[in-house]
């Protein structure tokens, strides 16, 4: 088991000799080591909680592989399940659009899938895909709501998400409309770096051109450029990032207006 990086909030200090387990009490092996390298990694909302609500919570979760082009939730379909990401991206997408799909969000280990349960409600318009495969905790939406009305601190970090996520998908549409393909494509690299938790993963030009909504052949041309400049390698639909300081530096300042929001509001 690995121990969480502890915070100096003394209401979130566990008690000496107490750790924060990332596998849960009688998983699988195979379930345990979904992640494969990055078995180590965990959901950042999970990870902010005390440890008395955390282990409250960890019963009822339940270990999840999430696997490429697996639908988590479909469009008008009650939601049954939500899920917390430890390694993997999952896609919102916006279906039978006049231009054909776009997706509209991204939730990776920084948050969770289901977001209108939190809302009070159990569906909505956009299909849920695993566009990167990884692993998740899966948690009935009914067991969810019951922990949001009844556990003050697991409510405060969930709506704490929903603000981030908002914040997210705003400055999306604005750097969508400012900022060249270049440098939208590096802060794509980049959020879906932050969420995989290596620096090689799989991110097919189809996936890019649903997130950056243009065609896949200006994706093949931005991601050529950043290749160009060796910072990053494509080959058969496998990114390595190489050099993740001039990614940064490649990108618009919209990762960083959206990374310094998930770092206030989610600590």
């Amino acid at each position: 088991m690995d121990m969480d990086d502890r915070t100096e909030d003394a209401r979130r200090e566990p008690a000496r000799g107490s750790e924060r387990p990332d596998t849960l009490p009688g998983a699988s092996d195979a379930s345990a080591g979904a992640a494969g390298a990055h078995g180590a990694e965990q959901n950042r909302l999970l990870r902010a909680l005390p440890l008395a609500e955390y282990e409250r919570l960890l019963p009822e979760l339940t270990a999840e592989r999430l696997f490429y082009k697996q639908v988590l939730v479909e469009p008008d379909a009650p939601i049954r399940d939500v899920y917390f990401p430890r390694v993997g991206v999952c896609s919102m997408i916006a279906t039978e659009q006049a231009g054909g799909d776009i997706e509209v969000g991204t939730v990776g280990r920084d948050g969770f899938v289901g977001l209108p349960v939190l809302h009070g409600t159990d569906r909505m318009p956009y299909r849920v895909t695993v566009q990167i495969e990884g692993d998740a905790w899966r948690l009935s939406a009914v067991a969810f709501t019951r922990l949001v009305d009844e556990r003050p601190a697991v409510r405060k970090l969930v709506l704490r998400f929903a603000q981030y996520f908002a914040d997210q998908t705003s400055q999306s549409v604005a750097c969508n409309r400012l900022h060249t393909l270049e440098k939208r494509c590096a802060r794509w690299h980049l959020m879906t770096h932050d969420r995989v938790g290596g620096d090689a993963f799989e991110l097919t030009h189809e996936f890019l051109s649903l997130m950056l909504g243009v065609r896949r052949a200006g994706v093949t041309v931005a991601t050529g450029a950043l290749q160009a400049a060796e910072i990053l390698r494509y080959s058969r639909g496998r990114i390595t990032v190489l050099d993740r300081p001039r990614l940064e530096e490649a990108s618009c300042g919209c990762y960083h207006i959206t990374r310094t929001a998930q770092d206030r509001l989610l600590g």
